[in-house]
């Protein structure tokens, strides 16, 4: 208990410090969170260089907009919330948020109801990188941000059924890429114990 009180404290006395543009304390903030800051914009756009950037543009947001932090609730999902809209900002100047057009292939994709226990997290990530824009973006606000389909809805101005029309679509697909990849697994486990 001691310790959560400690840290909400220094948490506390760094936003205050943040709140008076100290420079350290924006380092700090920098350097304590931009990891898990970068992943996060990866994961909605991809290329390396671009999320860094957005990430670089959501810090500087998070300084200017410091005295919008009321105290309440987790400083990190603050930021967190300002490093999505910072994405989700990007992907519609580069006018790739949603597909209208699906095709075919896609609207026809089976529902695959297993994924083998193989599959690590890496793994995982680099399928969902390869989701079409409109799809990675939907399913990252929902099963990884944990927005609902009201708030994605209003985010990236689009109906909530469209929401969770990209979302289902985007499940789907992944269960496919899943699945093919446990039938590769199976492949090479198969072969390399043939080689022995």
């Amino acid at each position: 208990m001691g310790r959560i009180l400690t840290l909400f404290s220094q948490e506390k006395q760094l936003v205050n410090a943040l709140r008076k543009a100290d420079p350290k304390a924006q380092r700090q903030v920098y350097d304590k969170y931009s990891a898990r800051m970068l992943a996060l914009c990866f994961r909605y756009i991809c290329d390396d260089m671009a999320a860094e950037d957005v990430m670089v543009e959501g810090f500087l947001k998070v300084f200017d907009k410091i005295s919008q932090f009321s105290g309440e609730g987790s400083f990190e999902g603050w930021i967190r919330r300002i490093m999505v809209n910072e994405a989700l900002g990007y992907l519609r100047k580069q006018k790739r948020v949603l597909e209208d057009a699906i095709s075919e292939e896609v609207n026809n994709i089976p529902d695959y109801v297993h994924a083998d226990q193989n599959l690590e997290t890496e793994e995982l990530l680099s399928l969902i990188e390869t989701l079409p824009t409109g799809y990675r973006t939907v399913f990252n606000l929902y099963a990884i941000e944990g927005y609902s389909h009201m708030e994605i809805a209003e985010m990236l101005g689009v109906t909530e059924s469209t929401s969770k029309s990209q979302l289902h679509r985007a499940r789907a697909l992944l269960q496919k890429m899943v699945c093919d990849w446990e039938n590769d697994f199976k492949k090479k486990v198969e072969y390399e114990k043939a080689s022995c």
